[in-house]
């Protein structure tokens, strides 16, 4: 069993102040394997005082400076992918296909910003004024067990591309990946100060760092309400914020749309990540004249999700990460039976000949309405609902009728067709044909699915301040 015992801190595995320990579980079998000893509010103040020391030379570092430490740290992770895949599978249940398409992301964070970096200005003249892109200061990196790896590299890139140095909290329940991660950042020679990790809880260290009066910038991807939560501990200190929040993300077949192909697509995102991802469409949006045929080819393509052990290849679907998520999973499919949606696919247990371990019966509901609970919340497991439409102002209207606005996606044969309706959603990204976005745009939501973007200029533009000087 492993014993996770050190948190980093200026440059150094340390002892954390924090007693409690927290038991890691695998998924897929629920067994205890491993403790992590939690930092605390006593940690958290040491962190942001490292991060804080750490600034004062490090956010007058050169480009080329940075872009080496970006270049040390991709190679660094890179090094480290095959013990992280095999971290993602035991921890949280991650199946293999997933971890090794999205993994890779990680280093390619590090790649793309040290190229950003390259022929970025932070100096430009405008008339009578010259406008100087500064480093904002110590900036807190808050994330949650899925792709944590992913979304704490992504995060970091953007600061260390901007001078500014980092106090990481990623969450509790993915800490065997959080110590390879850590063991990655170590090996890259990044000064110390300039990134520090303290796994605790939200409620803890993260209070102390959504409301310390040093950190200047909070990047945080996780649920709406801790969102909520962090809006209101850094509204007294006016923080910079990016959150990336929950969707409830509507997929868009067209009624001309290739319905073989685009339902596949549609599963594949919906499943994704065994359902546990933010930006899943998980809104199914069929025309009410081809219904029946969609319902076809959601049975024929099933076969391809098969439930079980994440380190089979064949596995489409792997558990949810917890007791408690495997709890809360259920209670919906409950819920919209009792809503009176009719199930197509799955329903309430364990998928046959699985025993033991988190696995949730990959779910789809039909005859559903907008104005369902099963259709509004997020509920983060395998569980989509199919919902039909007329005509392509109705699926514009249902997709929009929704408190978030985080990803999107349109199916069609007609390219204009599809541009106009992509054009009338609301949601920071909508995807055309596709599952995935590109790593170049832009990403964040509206509404409740957040606010600011991570990636490109405008990752690294949200880790800086203009500074407008005018003679």
């Amino acid at each position: 069993m492993r014993q996770i015992d050190q948190i980093y801190l200026d440059g150094k595995f340390v002892t954390p102040h924090g007693t409690e320990l927290f038991p890691l579980y695998n998924p897929s079998t629920e067994e205890l394997i491993g403790e992590v000893r939690l930092a605390d509010e006593t940690d958290a103040q040491a962190a942001v005082a490292a991060a804080k020391r750490a600034f004062v030379s490090f956010s007058k570092t050169s480009k080329q400076e940075r872009i080496a430490i970006l270049n040390r740290l991709s190679a660094s992770f890179t090094a480290r992918l095959d013990d992280l895949k095999a971290a993602m599978v035991e921890e949280y249940g991650a199946v293999r296909g997933i971890v090794d398409g999205l993994l890779p992301l990680a280093p390619g964070m590090f790649d793309a910003a040290a190229k950003l970096l390259e022929s970025y200005e932070f100096s430009k003249t405008r008339g009578t004024t010259t406008v100087v892109m500064e480093p904002l200061g110590v900036a807190a990196v808050i994330t949650p067990w899925n792709l944590n790896v992913v979304f704490v590299a992504q995060k970091v890139a953007n600061a260390i591309a901007a001078g500014v140095t980092v106090v990481v909290k990623p969450s509790e329940l993915s800490a065997i990946q959080t110590q390879i991660m850590t063991e990655a950042f170590d090996a890259a020679d990044v000064p110390a100060g300039v990134i520090n990790i303290v796994t605790g809880r939200g409620d803890v260290v993260g209070n102390v760092l959504t409301s310390h009066p040093d950190v200047a910038k909070v990047g945080f991807t996780g649920s709406t309400a801790a969102g909520q939560q962090i809006m209101r501990n850094a509204a007294d200190t006016f923080k910079r914020l990016t959150l990336e929040l929950g969707g409830k993300g509507p997929t868009i077949l067209l009624d001309d749309a290739d319905l073989a192909s685009a339902v596949s697509a549609a599963l594949t995102s919906g499943f994704l990540n065994n359902g546990q991802t933010c930006f899943a469409g998980t809104r199914i949006l069929a025309p009410r004249s081809r219904l029946d045929e969609v319902h076809q080819a959601i049975e024929s393509a099933m076969s391809a999700f098969k439930v079980g052990d994440p380190q089979d290849p064949a596995t489409g679907v792997g558990p949810v990460v917890s007791q408690t998520q495997f709890d809360r999973v259920q209670s919906y499919i409950r819920l919209g039976q009792e809503e009176g949606a009719r199930l197509l696919t799955g329903g309430e247990g364990r998928p046959d000949g699985l025993e033991k371990g988190w696995f949730v019966k990959p779910t789809i509901f039909t005859g559903v309405t907008n104005q369902m609970r099963i259709a509004r919340e997020e509920i983060f497991g395998p569980v989509l609902v199919v919902i039909p439409f007329e005509d392509d102002d109705e699926a514009i209207n249902i997709a929009n009728d929704t408190p978030y606005g985080l990803q999107a996606q349109v199916f069609s044969s007609d390219p204009e067709r599809a541009q106009r309706v992509a054009r009338q959603v609301e949601a920071g990204t909508v995807l055309i044909n596709r599952v995935f976005g590109d790593p170049e745009a832009p990403f964040g939501g509206i509404k409740q699915s957040g606010i600011g973007r991570e990636h490109s200029i405008y990752g690294l533009e949200a880790y800086l301040e203009p500074h407008a000087i005018t003679a």
